[in-house]
Formats: structure tokens, C-alpha cells, sequence
């Protein structure tokens, strides 16, 4: 059965929440609020946080500076993964993963499903690596960020949890550019 070990230690990860949205900001984000709240009380670090509107350059700027920043592990977008004009956040994102995570939509939309029902659908959620930080890209209400983070990301970013978790693999999440085959 998959579980906590309470025998592991608890690793806190630096985590940064992106909100994608022309209408939110800092004081009116729900969604981040969520996210926010949910990852420091598990016991990680909230390692930035932003604001910025539905623009590809922009969300793809902010994402690369939070890669490459090495204090930052995991980043997690909310907004802009409907079907709408202005809904451009896997676009922006998708071009900087070096692997997808098939499952992580799979598996987000099996649980949305249980609260939305078919309007599940109308996510495009989405999660890859880039270099060796993890990215989620969340629809953007804060319902969908509790499915998101009680049903897989809390689990996943625990290094107590089992059978396997990401926290154990991320040391070994830079062996390609140790081996010299990525510049």
C-alpha cells in the first residue's frame, strides 16, 4: 500500500507558484493562495511567487529564470490551460520540458473528474522536467490546485512517501549533463 514512512526524513523543497492570469493579482490570487498555503503547511519553502498576464513570452521568461535558479525545485503554474484565446499556458511551458509526464495529466484529470465531473475536460494540464526542476501546469481555480496538490503533488513531493516519490530521483535528475551529453 502506498504510504508515508515515517522512519524517511522529511526533505522541504523550494517551491515557486506562478498564477497565469490578466485579471489577478497578488492580493486577489486564490488559486496561488492555495497553493501557497497548502505547500508551506506540508513543509516546504515558498521559494518566489508571481503575477503575470496570458502572454507566452512572459510566462516563459519567468519559468527559464525559475529553472535556472538552483534554489528552485518544483515550480507550479495556475491559469491560462482552458481552450480560450488567452489561454496560452502549456505553450509557453511545454517547449521547455526535456521529458513529459504523461501521467501527471492523466492522472490529475481522474481526479477532477470526482468534483467536476466532464467539465475536466476543459483542462489542458500538463507537467514535464526542464534541466532538473519539475514543472506543473495547473488550470487555474483553486479547486482544480487542491485536486492537484492533495490527490498527486503532496504525495509526490514527499520523500517519505512510497513506493517512490520525486524527491529521491531528483540527485540523479542531472546524470545526463554529468555524462557530458547535454550542454
Amino acid at each position: 500500500m502506498p504510504g508515508i514512512d515515517e522512519t524517511r526524513p522529511f526533505v522541504p523543497l523550494g517551491i515557486a507558484v506562478l498564477t497565469v492570469s490578466d485579471t489577478r493579482s497578488l492580493q486577489d490570487d486564490r488559486s496561488g493562495d492555495t497553493l501557497s498555503e497548502r505547500l508551506t503547511k506540508a513543509g516546504h519553502v515558498l521559494a518566489d511567487r508571481a503575477v503575470v498576464p496570458d502572454n507566452i513570452e512572459m510566462i516563459r521568461r519567468k519559468v527559464k529564470a525559475w529553472v535556472a535558479n538552483p534554489s528552485i525545485d518544483v515550480v507550479i503554474t495556475t491559469g491560462g490551460t482552458g481552450f480560450t484565446g488567452r489561454d496560452v499556458t502549456p505553450e509557453a511551458i511545454e517547449p521547455l520540458f526535456d521529458k513529459r509526464m504523461e501521467g501527471f495529466s492523466t492522472l490529475f484529470h481522474r481526479i477532477s473528474f470526482d468534483t467536476v465531473g466532464t467539465s475536466t475536460i476543459q483542462s489542458r494540464a500538463t507537467a514535464g522536467l526542464a534541466g532538473t526542476t519539475f514543472i506543473f501546469v495547473l488550470p487555474g481555480s483553486p479547486g482544480a490546485c487542491k485536486d492537484a496538490w492533495d490527490g498527486i503533488l503532496a504525495a509526490q513531493l514527499d520523500y517519505r512517501h512510497h513506493p517512490c516519490n520525486f524527491v529521491e530521483i531528483m540527485p540523479r535528475l542531472d546524470e545526463h549533463l554529468k555524462r557530458g551529453k547535454l550542454t
